[in-house]
């Protein structure tokens, strides 16, 4: 067992405590519930107060959280960045599913790809990191504006060039907005051969620690292997490794 300083421990037991209760706890409260005796108590309250992670109300006399330790690690997850995190996630998944994988951010009416790791299929993908593609058409796309507000969709929809690519392009946002709440349920998109002829795509979105959507991945090859039925087992994957992506940016799931 690694060395432990006691007084440290002791600090950051009643950090842990100190969090469950937002009106705050008492001397003799705080005493109670990690068995320390309340001068011990005190003093390690006042070394907290003095640095700033805990403050004492004047009206009741208990002692709550500052801030502090969320602006500590605000800090800290403002500097993450989403392709660092997703790249051995991204590798993970080809693995999984042997088909081509891509990381996305939305950039007003386009997804731009800015990472994409290929399976070893002889069959691949002619996506490569830069390009662009329609929000409106695609599994990333979809799945990112399933968790816009209808404001914003309607602005992407307003300001997008609505093209038919093929037959089966959603060129009516009424029907796209029904198809987006279908996504919101499952859990990811799907794109039925509807930017390109022959491929089929499934993504699922990515969130930040404040819970906004900022990106989104897929997994997509030719419809001879991605047939219909494979979808939902896909579908199951691509949100097991968006999952994990957004937990390591500081998304809570619910």
């Amino acid at each position: 067992m690694k060395e432990v300083v006691q007084s440290v421990d002791r600090a950051l037991t009643i950090l842990e405590v100190l969090s469950d209760y937002e009106a705050g706890l008492g001397i003799t409260e705080i005493s109670e519930k990690i068995q320390l005796h309340k001068s011990t108590i005190h003093r390690l309250l006042s070394t907290l107060i003095y640095k700033g992670y805990v403050e004492q109300d004047e009206k009741t006399s208990k002692y709550k959280l500052t801030l502090k330790l969320f602006e500590l690690s605000n800090k800290n997850i403002e500097k993450i960045d989403v392709l660092s995190v997703a790249k051995p996630f991204l590798k993970e998944l080809v693995e999984k599913a042997n088909e081509a994988v891509h990381l996305v951010v939305l950039d007003g009416t386009d997804i731009v790809y800015i990472d994409k790791v290929e399976s070893k299929n002889t069959i691949r993908m002619h996506s490569k990191i830069g390009k662009r593609s329609p929000v409106y058409c695609t599994a990333v796309g979809k799945s990112i504006l399933a968790h816009l507000t209808d404001n914003e969709i309607v602005k992407i929809w307003n300001d997008s060039i609505i093209k038919k690519f093929t037959d089966y392009t959603i060129t009516d946002l009424e029907t796209l907005k029904k198809e987006l709440e279908l996504i919101k349920e499952s859990g990811y998109a799907v794109d039925n051969e509807e930017n390109e002829l022959g491929v089929r795509c499934v993504g699922a979105p990515i969130f930040d620690y404040r819970g906004d959507v900022c990106s989104a991945i897929s997994v997509s090859g030719p419809t001879m292997r991605i047939t219909k039925d494979k979808v939902e087992e896909l579908g199951k994957l691509v949100i097991e490794y968006s999952q994990k992506i957004s937990e390591k940016l500081g998304y809570k799931i619910k």
